[in-house]
């Protein structure tokens, strides 16, 4: 179904927020219900900066669902913005979906989330993720946790898996009878509203997340600084040519760009092919990934720096 084609008489479409503490697994579940890899995923918790859009279209209902940071205590400058865009967000879609961790009681954290949606006058579903990590009579006892803390809220549970699809099937058709009539807002085969340089950049820091120590990880971030299609000057003429790739990774201290690079250029090289591989399968060709590494005392407080790395909050 395109946008030229007609749609259903009561089709719905609108916008989803999933939100939650660091790694729940929002970005993982938004991978999943989309069934391509829109959002980047890693075990370090704050992984998304972004708030990411992603499209999952059905016969019956388009869902435009917006992966947010997790909701935390921030601790400096990009930490406040990050979760001052979460909190924007719930102002801004037509449902929300909560993310707790049925693995887990719930903590001061999901209370604080919980508190905070009371407060809007938006529905709510709430999915208990990695549903697949317990035994189904753990599963009760801390279903039973939750909806202490849910009680008099109304919102209704969904038990479901983020990494296995458990329960994915019956979390959509919920959202979307929870969206409003109304039409098709993005092409059927659009997955993400995501500006290119965007996904690249992730897809890189990434690797980074994956792959370095956990000093690493919240003090870095990537900036594509070229992007270009260079054509195979080899006969034959119409061959495809590659995409060059210039990219620089920002750090806040000299001893991170040393773990970065890695000895003999080891580290680099690592997160580089690694990253490519997964840049080639986004852009469906061939790719040239130049990285640098450029150390930038305290970016994350510096609000010329946010702005530059495309960290601003209206």
């Amino acid at each position: 179904m395109s946008l030229l084609e007609p749609i259903p008489k009561h089709f719905r479409s609108g916008f989803v927020a999933l939100i939650g503490r660091p790694n729940v697994g929002k970005s993982t579940l938004i991978n999943q219900l989309v069934g391509e890899k829109v959002a980047i995923t890693s075990p370090v918790a704050q992984t998304t900066r972004n708030r990411l859009r992603a499209i999952l279209t059905t016969p019956n209902s388009q869902l435009v669902m917006v992966d947010t940071p997790g909701i935390h205590k921030p601790h400096h400058l990009l930490g406040e913005r990050l979760v001052k865009s979460a909190k924007m967000t719930i102002g801004e879609v037509d449902v929300v979906l909560l993310l707790l961790e049925a693995c887990h009681l719930p903590g001061r954290g999901d209370s604080f989330i919980v508190n905070l949606l009371r407060q809007q006058q938006i529905p709510v579903l709430v999915a208990l993720n990695k549903s697949d990590l317990i035994s189904n009579e753990d599963y009760l006892v801390k279903e039973a946790a939750y909806k202490t803390l849910l009680q008099d809220s109304g919102w209704p549970i969904y038990r479901c898996s983020a990494l296995n699809g458990d329960g994915c099937n019956v979390l959509i058709e919920a959202l979307a009878n929870n969206l409003p009539i109304g039409p098709q807002l993005y092409p059927s085969d659009t997955v993400s509203d995501q500006p290119e340089r965007v996904l690249l950049a992730e897809l890189i820091r990434e690797q980074v997340l994956l792959q370095t120590r956990e000093e690493i990880p919240h003090s870095v971030a990537v900036k594509i600084d070229r992007l270009e299609e260079v054509p195979d000057s080899t006969p034959p003429k119409k061959r495809r040519g590659y995409t060059a790739i210039l990219a620089t990774v920002f750090v806040e201290r000299k001893s991170q760009k040393g773990i970065l690079i890695g000895k003999g250029g080891g580290m680099m090289k690592s997160i580089g092919q690694a990253a490519r591989l997964q840049m080639q399968a986004l852009i469906d060709g061939p790719v040239y990934l130049e990285l640098f590494v450029k150390v930038v005392p305290d970016w994350r407080s510096k609000p010329a720096r946010l702005a530059e790395l495309g960290y601003e909050v209206n």
